[in-house]
Protein backbone atom coordinates (compact mmCIF):
# COMPACT_ATOMS: atom_id res chain seq x y z
CA UNK A 1 0.00 0.00 0.00
CA UNK A 2 2.86 2.38 0.79
CA UNK A 3 4.10 2.08 -2.79
CA UNK A 4 0.70 3.14 -4.13
CA UNK A 5 0.66 6.12 -1.80
CA UNK A 6 4.11 7.09 -3.06
CA UNK A 7 2.94 6.93 -6.69
CA UNK A 8 -0.11 9.06 -5.94
CA UNK A 9 2.01 11.54 -3.97
CA UNK A 10 4.55 11.80 -6.80
CA UNK A 11 1.80 12.47 -9.34
CA UNK A 12 0.11 15.01 -7.08
CA UNK A 13 3.41 16.80 -6.48
CA UNK A 14 4.18 16.85 -10.20
CA UNK A 15 0.79 18.33 -11.05
CA UNK A 16 0.92 20.90 -8.25
CA UNK A 17 4.48 22.04 -8.94
CA UNK A 18 3.96 22.10 -12.71
CA UNK A 19 0.87 24.21 -12.11
CA UNK A 20 3.04 26.55 -10.05
CA UNK A 21 5.38 26.97 -13.00
CA UNK A 22 8.45 24.97 -11.93
CA UNK A 23 10.61 23.50 -14.69
CA UNK A 24 9.58 20.01 -15.78
CA UNK A 25 13.15 19.26 -16.78
CA UNK A 26 14.04 19.36 -13.09
CA UNK A 27 10.76 18.15 -11.60
CA UNK A 28 10.24 14.95 -13.53
CA UNK A 29 13.54 13.17 -12.83
CA UNK A 30 13.64 14.39 -9.23
CA UNK A 31 10.13 13.18 -8.38
CA UNK A 32 10.49 9.94 -10.36
CA UNK A 33 13.72 8.99 -8.63
CA UNK A 34 12.37 9.99 -5.24
CA UNK A 35 9.44 7.62 -5.87
CA UNK A 36 11.87 4.82 -6.76
CA UNK A 37 13.86 5.40 -3.58
CA UNK A 38 10.86 5.55 -1.24
CA UNK A 39 8.58 2.97 -2.87
CA UNK A 40 11.02 0.25 -3.87
CA UNK A 41 14.34 1.29 -2.39
CA UNK A 42 15.60 0.52 -5.87
CA UNK A 43 18.74 1.63 -7.70
CA UNK A 44 18.25 5.34 -8.23
CA UNK A 45 21.08 5.90 -10.70
CA UNK A 46 20.07 2.90 -12.80
CA UNK A 47 16.46 4.08 -12.84
CA UNK A 48 17.64 7.46 -14.05
CA UNK A 49 20.05 6.36 -16.78
CA UNK A 50 18.41 3.08 -17.87
CA UNK A 51 14.72 3.85 -17.48
CA UNK A 52 14.10 7.60 -17.36
CA UNK A 53 16.73 8.66 -19.88
CA UNK A 54 16.10 5.71 -22.19
CA UNK A 55 12.39 6.57 -22.39
CA UNK A 56 13.08 10.28 -22.69
CA UNK A 57 15.73 9.76 -25.35
CA UNK A 58 13.51 7.37 -27.27
CA UNK A 59 10.78 9.98 -27.46
CA UNK A 60 13.20 12.64 -28.70
CA UNK A 61 14.63 10.26 -31.30
CA UNK A 62 11.19 9.38 -32.61
CA UNK A 63 9.43 12.73 -32.51
CA UNK A 64 12.01 15.54 -32.68
CA UNK A 65 11.59 15.93 -36.45
CA UNK A 66 7.86 16.53 -35.95
CA UNK A 67 8.46 19.18 -33.29
CA UNK A 68 11.21 20.84 -35.33
CA UNK A 69 9.34 20.91 -38.63
CA UNK A 70 6.05 21.81 -36.94
CA UNK A 71 7.62 24.78 -35.18
CA UNK A 72 9.34 25.98 -38.35
CA UNK A 73 6.13 25.60 -40.36
CA UNK A 74 4.13 27.52 -37.77
CA UNK A 75 6.71 30.32 -37.64
CA UNK A 76 6.74 30.62 -41.45
CA UNK A 77 2.95 30.83 -41.46
CA UNK A 78 3.13 33.61 -38.88
CA UNK A 79 5.94 35.74 -40.34
CA UNK A 80 4.75 35.45 -43.95
CA UNK A 81 1.39 36.86 -42.94
CA UNK A 82 -0.43 33.71 -44.04
CA UNK A 83 -1.83 33.10 -40.57
CA UNK A 84 -3.19 36.64 -40.30
CA UNK A 85 -4.77 36.48 -43.79
CA UNK A 86 -6.50 33.20 -42.92
CA UNK A 87 -7.67 34.67 -39.64
CA UNK A 88 -9.13 37.70 -41.43
CA UNK A 89 -10.85 35.44 -43.97
CA UNK A 90 -12.36 33.23 -41.26
CA UNK A 91 -13.63 36.31 -39.45
CA UNK A 92 -15.30 37.48 -42.66
CA UNK A 93 -16.81 34.08 -43.39
CA UNK A 94 -18.02 33.20 -39.91
CA UNK A 95 -18.08 36.61 -38.31
CA UNK A 96 -16.07 37.72 -35.26
CA UNK A 97 -18.60 36.05 -33.00
CA UNK A 98 -17.50 32.65 -34.35
CA UNK A 99 -13.73 33.03 -33.82
CA UNK A 100 -13.71 30.31 -31.17
CA UNK A 101 -15.54 27.88 -33.43
CA UNK A 102 -13.17 28.72 -36.28
CA UNK A 103 -10.12 27.74 -34.21
CA UNK A 104 -11.81 24.56 -32.98
CA UNK A 105 -12.70 23.47 -36.50
CA UNK A 106 -9.26 24.37 -37.85
CA UNK A 107 -7.59 22.08 -35.33
CA UNK A 108 -10.18 19.36 -35.86
CA UNK A 109 -9.71 19.33 -39.64
CA UNK A 110 -5.94 19.05 -39.32
CA UNK A 111 -5.93 16.28 -36.72
CA UNK A 112 -8.66 14.34 -38.49
CA UNK A 113 -6.55 14.66 -41.61
CA UNK A 114 -3.73 12.86 -39.84
CA UNK A 115 -1.55 15.73 -38.68
CA UNK A 116 0.08 15.17 -35.28
CA UNK A 117 -1.53 17.17 -32.49
CA UNK A 118 1.89 18.59 -31.61
CA UNK A 119 2.26 19.85 -35.17
CA UNK A 120 -1.29 21.22 -35.09
CA UNK A 121 -0.51 23.19 -31.93
CA UNK A 122 2.41 24.88 -33.66
CA UNK A 123 0.49 25.50 -36.89
CA UNK A 124 -2.79 26.71 -35.36
CA UNK A 125 -1.30 28.99 -32.70
CA UNK A 126 -0.48 31.93 -35.02
CA UNK A 127 -3.89 31.63 -36.68
CA UNK A 128 -5.65 31.46 -33.32
CA UNK A 129 -3.68 34.41 -31.98
CA UNK A 130 -4.60 36.54 -34.96
CA UNK A 131 -8.26 35.48 -34.81
CA UNK A 132 -8.58 36.22 -31.11
CA UNK A 133 -6.94 39.61 -31.53
CA UNK A 134 -9.27 40.56 -34.36
CA UNK A 135 -12.29 39.38 -32.36
CA UNK A 136 -10.94 40.97 -29.14
CA UNK A 137 -11.19 37.69 -27.22
CA UNK A 138 -9.04 36.74 -24.20
CA UNK A 139 -5.72 35.13 -25.13
CA UNK A 140 -5.99 32.84 -22.09
CA UNK A 141 -8.76 30.88 -23.88
CA UNK A 142 -6.58 29.99 -26.88
CA UNK A 143 -4.96 26.86 -25.37
CA UNK A 144 -8.33 25.38 -24.40
CA UNK A 145 -9.78 26.22 -27.81
CA UNK A 146 -6.91 24.50 -29.63
CA UNK A 147 -7.09 21.59 -27.19
CA UNK A 148 -10.80 21.06 -27.86
CA UNK A 149 -10.23 20.85 -31.60
CA UNK A 150 -7.05 18.80 -31.55
CA UNK A 151 -6.89 16.79 -28.29
CA UNK A 152 -10.43 15.47 -27.85
CA UNK A 153 -13.06 14.20 -30.28
CA UNK A 154 -10.79 13.90 -33.34
CA UNK A 155 -8.23 12.02 -31.26
CA UNK A 156 -10.46 9.38 -29.72
CA UNK A 157 -14.10 9.44 -30.83
CA UNK A 158 -14.62 10.16 -34.51
CA UNK A 159 -14.65 6.92 -36.52
CA UNK A 160 -11.80 6.62 -38.98
CA UNK A 161 -9.50 9.09 -37.25
CA UNK A 162 -5.85 8.27 -37.97
CA UNK A 163 -4.78 9.21 -34.44
CA UNK A 164 -2.60 6.63 -32.71
CA UNK A 165 -5.18 6.36 -29.93
CA UNK A 166 -7.61 4.95 -32.50
CA UNK A 167 -5.03 2.59 -33.95
CA UNK A 168 -3.56 0.92 -30.87
CA UNK A 169 -6.71 -1.11 -29.96
CA UNK A 170 -7.02 -2.69 -33.43
CA UNK A 171 -4.61 -5.63 -33.05
CA UNK A 172 -5.94 -6.43 -29.58
CA UNK A 173 -9.63 -6.52 -30.54
CA UNK A 174 -9.38 -7.33 -34.26
CA UNK A 175 -11.16 -4.11 -35.19
CA UNK A 176 -10.76 -1.25 -37.70
CA UNK A 177 -10.46 2.53 -37.25
CA UNK A 178 -14.21 2.76 -37.92
CA UNK A 179 -15.20 0.71 -34.86
CA UNK A 180 -18.63 1.60 -33.42
CA UNK A 181 -19.16 4.55 -35.78
CA UNK A 182 -22.56 5.61 -34.47
CA UNK A 183 -21.44 5.71 -30.86
CA UNK A 184 -18.24 7.45 -31.91
CA UNK A 185 -20.13 10.24 -33.66
CA UNK A 186 -22.48 10.74 -30.70
CA UNK A 187 -19.53 10.90 -28.31
CA UNK A 188 -17.71 13.36 -30.57
CA UNK A 189 -20.74 15.65 -30.78
CA UNK A 190 -21.03 15.71 -26.99
CA UNK A 191 -17.38 16.76 -26.64
CA UNK A 192 -17.66 19.38 -29.38
CA UNK A 193 -21.01 20.80 -28.29
CA UNK A 194 -20.32 21.04 -24.56
CA UNK A 195 -16.75 22.24 -25.07
CA UNK A 196 -17.77 24.98 -27.50
CA UNK A 197 -20.59 26.10 -25.21
CA UNK A 198 -18.19 26.33 -22.26
CA UNK A 199 -15.65 28.42 -24.17
CA UNK A 200 -18.29 30.80 -25.48
CA UNK A 201 -19.65 31.22 -21.96
CA UNK A 202 -16.15 31.89 -20.61
CA UNK A 203 -15.51 34.48 -23.31
CA UNK A 204 -18.67 36.34 -22.28
CA UNK A 205 -17.73 36.09 -18.60
CA UNK A 206 -14.17 37.34 -19.07
CA UNK A 207 -15.24 40.14 -21.38
CA UNK A 208 -13.38 41.71 -24.32
CA UNK A 209 -9.63 42.20 -24.43
CA UNK A 210 -6.89 40.01 -25.91
CA UNK A 211 -4.40 40.46 -23.05
CA UNK A 212 -2.99 42.80 -20.53
CA UNK A 213 -2.79 46.47 -21.39
CA UNK A 214 0.23 47.19 -23.52
CA UNK A 215 0.74 43.59 -24.58
CA UNK A 216 2.46 43.37 -27.93
CA UNK A 217 0.19 42.44 -30.79
CA UNK A 218 1.02 40.63 -33.97
CA UNK A 219 3.41 42.40 -36.33
CA UNK A 220 1.95 43.77 -39.55
CA UNK A 221 2.22 41.61 -42.64
CA UNK A 222 5.48 42.38 -44.47
CA UNK A 223 4.87 43.81 -47.93
CA UNK A 224 1.69 43.04 -49.81
CA UNK A 225 -0.49 40.52 -47.99
CA UNK A 226 -0.87 37.08 -49.61
CA UNK A 227 -4.23 36.12 -51.04
CA UNK A 228 -6.41 33.66 -49.19
CA UNK A 229 -5.61 30.78 -51.59
CA UNK A 230 -1.87 31.47 -51.25
CA UNK A 231 -2.15 31.70 -47.46
CA UNK A 232 -4.20 28.51 -47.15
CA UNK A 233 -2.31 26.41 -49.70
CA UNK A 234 0.42 25.25 -47.27
CA UNK A 235 -2.15 23.97 -44.74
CA UNK A 236 -4.10 22.15 -47.44
CA UNK A 237 -0.83 20.76 -48.74
CA UNK A 238 0.11 19.36 -45.32
CA UNK A 239 -3.19 17.49 -45.12
CA UNK A 240 -3.14 16.24 -48.73
CA UNK A 241 0.50 15.17 -48.70
CA UNK A 242 0.14 13.45 -45.35
CA UNK A 243 -2.68 11.30 -46.76
CA UNK A 244 -0.82 10.75 -50.04
CA UNK A 245 2.39 9.60 -48.39
CA UNK A 246 0.55 7.50 -45.79
CA UNK A 247 -1.77 5.55 -48.06
CA UNK A 248 -0.23 5.74 -51.55
CA UNK A 249 3.44 6.57 -51.86
CA UNK A 250 5.10 4.96 -48.83
CA UNK A 251 3.14 1.66 -49.06
CA UNK A 252 4.40 1.33 -52.66
CA UNK A 253 8.03 1.86 -51.69
CA UNK A 254 10.45 -1.03 -51.36
CA UNK A 255 11.15 -0.90 -47.61
CA UNK A 256 12.42 -4.41 -47.01
CA UNK A 257 15.74 -2.94 -45.88
CA UNK A 258 14.05 -1.81 -42.66
CA UNK A 259 14.37 -5.40 -41.39
CA UNK A 260 18.17 -5.00 -41.28
CA UNK A 261 19.73 -4.37 -37.84
CA UNK A 262 21.22 -1.02 -38.89
CA UNK A 263 17.70 0.28 -39.55
CA UNK A 264 16.26 -0.98 -36.29
CA UNK A 265 14.98 -4.39 -37.49
CA UNK A 266 11.51 -2.92 -37.96
CA UNK A 267 8.93 -2.61 -40.72
CA UNK A 268 7.29 0.22 -42.60
CA UNK A 269 4.17 0.10 -40.41
CA UNK A 270 6.22 1.36 -37.46
CA UNK A 271 7.61 4.39 -39.29
CA UNK A 272 5.04 5.23 -41.96
CA UNK A 273 3.17 7.78 -39.87
CA UNK A 274 6.28 9.71 -38.86
CA UNK A 275 7.75 9.53 -42.38
CA UNK A 276 4.53 10.85 -43.87
CA UNK A 277 4.38 13.87 -41.59
CA UNK A 278 8.09 14.63 -42.04
CA UNK A 279 7.72 14.55 -45.82
CA UNK A 280 4.47 16.54 -45.82
CA UNK A 281 5.79 19.28 -43.54
CA UNK A 282 9.06 19.55 -45.42
CA UNK A 283 7.40 19.91 -48.82
CA UNK A 284 4.73 22.27 -47.45
CA UNK A 285 7.38 24.47 -45.79
CA UNK A 286 9.40 24.68 -49.01
CA UNK A 287 6.28 25.61 -50.97
CA UNK A 288 5.34 28.16 -48.31
CA UNK A 289 8.75 29.82 -48.68
CA UNK A 290 8.57 29.81 -52.49
CA UNK A 291 5.11 31.33 -52.77
CA UNK A 292 5.95 33.93 -50.09
CA UNK A 293 9.54 34.53 -51.17
CA UNK A 294 9.09 38.30 -51.50
CA UNK A 295 7.61 38.62 -48.03
CA UNK A 296 10.26 36.35 -46.45
CA UNK A 297 13.29 37.52 -48.43
CA UNK A 298 14.75 39.70 -45.68
CA UNK A 299 13.74 37.56 -42.70
CA UNK A 300 13.97 33.94 -43.89
CA UNK A 301 17.14 33.07 -41.99
CA UNK A 302 15.90 34.62 -38.75
CA UNK A 303 12.49 33.00 -39.16
CA UNK A 304 13.93 29.52 -39.64
CA UNK A 305 16.25 30.02 -36.69
CA UNK A 306 13.41 31.22 -34.47
CA UNK A 307 11.22 28.28 -35.47
CA UNK A 308 13.99 25.80 -34.73
CA UNK A 309 14.60 27.33 -31.30
CA UNK A 310 10.86 27.30 -30.56
CA UNK A 311 10.86 23.49 -30.89
CA UNK A 312 13.43 22.79 -28.19
CA UNK A 313 11.59 23.54 -24.96
CA UNK A 314 8.36 21.73 -25.96
CA UNK A 315 10.15 18.55 -27.10
CA UNK A 316 12.26 18.26 -23.96
CA UNK A 317 9.37 19.07 -21.63
CA UNK A 318 7.25 16.40 -23.27
CA UNK A 319 10.08 13.85 -23.37
CA UNK A 320 10.81 14.36 -19.69
CA UNK A 321 7.20 13.48 -18.89
CA UNK A 322 7.54 10.30 -20.94
CA UNK A 323 10.57 9.44 -18.83
CA UNK A 324 8.61 10.10 -15.64
CA UNK A 325 5.82 7.78 -16.79
CA UNK A 326 8.31 5.02 -17.63
CA UNK A 327 9.84 5.16 -14.15
CA UNK A 328 6.43 5.12 -12.45
CA UNK A 329 5.36 2.15 -14.60
CA UNK A 330 8.48 0.26 -13.48
CA UNK A 331 7.56 0.41 -9.79
CA UNK A 332 6.26 -2.72 -8.08
CA UNK A 333 3.16 -0.90 -6.80
CA UNK A 334 2.21 0.07 -10.32
CA UNK A 335 1.65 -3.61 -11.10
CA UNK A 336 -0.76 -3.81 -8.17
CA UNK A 337 -2.71 -0.83 -9.50
CA UNK A 338 -2.76 -2.36 -12.99
CA UNK A 339 -4.13 -5.65 -11.68
CA UNK A 340 -6.73 -3.97 -9.48
CA UNK A 341 -8.45 -2.13 -12.30
CA UNK A 342 -9.72 -5.42 -13.77
CA UNK A 343 -11.96 -5.92 -10.76
CA UNK A 344 -13.63 -2.51 -11.05
CA UNK A 345 -17.12 -2.48 -12.55
CA UNK A 346 -18.31 -5.86 -11.43
CA UNK A 347 -19.95 -7.84 -14.23
CA UNK A 348 -19.70 -5.01 -16.77
CA UNK A 349 -16.26 -5.07 -18.41
CA UNK A 350 -16.96 -1.75 -20.14
CA UNK A 351 -16.82 0.02 -16.78
CA UNK A 352 -13.60 -1.74 -15.82
CA UNK A 353 -12.06 -1.00 -19.21
CA UNK A 354 -13.07 2.68 -19.07
CA UNK A 355 -11.87 3.28 -15.52
CA UNK A 356 -8.68 1.24 -15.88
CA UNK A 357 -7.59 2.84 -19.12
CA UNK A 358 -8.41 6.34 -17.82
CA UNK A 359 -6.42 5.82 -14.63
CA UNK A 360 -3.40 4.45 -16.43
CA UNK A 361 -3.49 7.33 -18.94
CA UNK A 362 -3.70 9.81 -16.08
CA UNK A 363 -0.90 8.20 -14.10
CA UNK A 364 1.48 8.13 -17.04
CA UNK A 365 0.37 11.52 -18.39
CA UNK A 366 -0.06 9.96 -21.82
CA UNK A 367 -3.14 8.74 -23.67
CA UNK A 368 -1.21 6.37 -25.91
CA UNK A 369 1.13 5.34 -23.09
CA UNK A 370 -1.68 4.51 -20.68
CA UNK A 371 -3.57 2.65 -23.39
CA UNK A 372 -0.49 0.67 -24.39
CA UNK A 373 0.12 -0.43 -20.81
CA UNK A 374 -3.55 -1.33 -20.30
CA UNK A 375 -3.88 -3.37 -23.49
CA UNK A 376 -0.45 -5.00 -23.45
CA UNK A 377 -1.11 -6.39 -19.98
CA UNK A 378 -4.90 -6.73 -19.95
CA UNK A 379 -6.03 -6.70 -23.58
CA UNK A 380 -6.67 -10.43 -23.81
CA UNK A 381 -8.43 -10.36 -20.45
CA UNK A 382 -10.79 -7.58 -21.51
CA UNK A 383 -11.51 -9.29 -24.83
CA UNK A 384 -12.39 -12.52 -23.03
CA UNK A 385 -14.54 -10.64 -20.51
CA UNK A 386 -16.30 -8.84 -23.35
CA UNK A 387 -16.98 -12.07 -25.24
CA UNK A 388 -18.35 -13.70 -22.09
CA UNK A 389 -20.68 -10.73 -21.58
CA UNK A 390 -21.74 -10.60 -25.24
CA UNK A 391 -20.03 -7.26 -25.88
CA UNK A 392 -18.80 -6.61 -29.43
CA UNK A 393 -15.07 -5.98 -29.90
CA UNK A 394 -15.96 -2.76 -31.76
CA UNK A 395 -17.48 -1.38 -28.59
CA UNK A 396 -14.43 -2.38 -26.55
CA UNK A 397 -12.29 -0.56 -29.09
CA UNK A 398 -14.27 2.67 -28.95
CA UNK A 399 -14.51 2.69 -25.15
CA UNK A 400 -10.76 2.12 -24.86
CA UNK A 401 -9.97 4.96 -27.27
CA UNK A 402 -12.34 7.47 -25.67
CA UNK A 403 -11.20 6.51 -22.16
CA UNK A 404 -7.66 7.67 -22.92
CA UNK A 405 -8.85 11.19 -23.67
CA UNK A 406 -9.83 12.40 -20.21
CA UNK A 407 -7.37 12.04 -17.36
CA UNK A 408 -4.48 12.04 -19.82
CA UNK A 409 -4.84 15.86 -20.03
CA UNK A 410 -4.01 16.47 -16.37
CA UNK A 411 -1.45 19.26 -15.75
CA UNK A 412 1.57 16.98 -16.26
CA UNK A 413 0.51 15.84 -19.74
CA UNK A 414 3.13 16.48 -22.40
CA UNK A 415 0.69 17.88 -24.95
CA UNK A 416 -0.73 20.29 -22.37
CA UNK A 417 2.75 21.47 -21.42
CA UNK A 418 3.69 21.87 -25.08
CA UNK A 419 0.53 23.81 -25.88
CA UNK A 420 0.95 26.21 -22.99
CA UNK A 421 4.61 26.74 -23.90
CA UNK A 422 3.73 27.52 -27.51
CA UNK A 423 1.05 29.99 -26.42
CA UNK A 424 3.33 31.65 -23.87
CA UNK A 425 0.92 31.06 -21.00
CA UNK A 426 1.12 29.32 -17.62
CA UNK A 427 -1.03 26.64 -16.04
CA UNK A 428 -2.39 29.25 -13.66
CA UNK A 429 -3.53 31.45 -16.55
CA UNK A 430 -5.02 28.88 -18.89
CA UNK A 431 -5.27 25.37 -17.45
CA UNK A 432 -8.73 25.74 -15.87
CA UNK A 433 -10.39 25.89 -19.28
CA UNK A 434 -8.21 23.10 -20.67
CA UNK A 435 -9.34 20.94 -17.74
CA UNK A 436 -12.99 21.56 -18.56
CA UNK A 437 -12.84 20.89 -22.32
CA UNK A 438 -10.15 18.16 -22.32
CA UNK A 439 -10.73 16.38 -19.00
CA UNK A 440 -14.20 16.91 -17.53
CA UNK A 441 -16.24 16.99 -20.74
CA UNK A 442 -14.51 13.93 -22.30
CA UNK A 443 -15.21 12.02 -19.07
CA UNK A 444 -18.89 13.01 -19.35
CA UNK A 445 -18.86 11.79 -22.96
CA UNK A 446 -17.22 8.53 -21.84
CA UNK A 447 -19.97 7.95 -19.28
CA UNK A 448 -22.59 8.47 -21.99
CA UNK A 449 -20.72 6.10 -24.31
CA UNK A 450 -20.49 3.35 -21.70
CA UNK A 451 -24.17 3.81 -20.79
CA UNK A 452 -25.37 3.68 -24.41
CA UNK A 453 -23.09 0.76 -25.16
CA UNK A 454 -24.33 -1.18 -22.16
CA UNK A 455 -27.95 -0.56 -23.12
CA UNK A 456 -27.87 -0.91 -26.90
CA UNK A 457 -24.56 -2.54 -27.77
CA UNK A 458 -22.32 -1.42 -30.61
CA UNK A 459 -23.71 0.64 -33.48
Amino acid sequence: MSGIVVIIAALAALMFLAYRGLSLLLLTPALALLAVLIADGGPVLASYTQVFMQAMGGFVIQYFPLFLLGAVFGKLMEVSGAARVLADAIIRWLGPARAILAVILSGAVMTYGGVSLFVVAFAIWPIASALFQEADLPKRLIPATIALGAFTFTMTALPGTPAIQNAIPMPYFGTTPFAAPGLGVITALIMLGLGWAWLERRARTLGPGYGEAGEERAAPIPGEAPSVPVAGAPLVLVLALNLLFTFVLIPRMDTGYLALPEFGATDVGAVRGVWSIIAALTVASVVLVIINRARLADTLGKTLDAGAKDSLKPIFNTASLVGFGAVIASLTAFGTIRDWVVTVGGDNPLISLAIGTSLLAGMTGSASGGMSIALSTLGETYLAMGQAAGIAPDLLHRVTAVATGGLDALPHNGAVITLLTICGLTHKEAYKDIAVVAVIIPIIALVVLVTLGSLFGSF
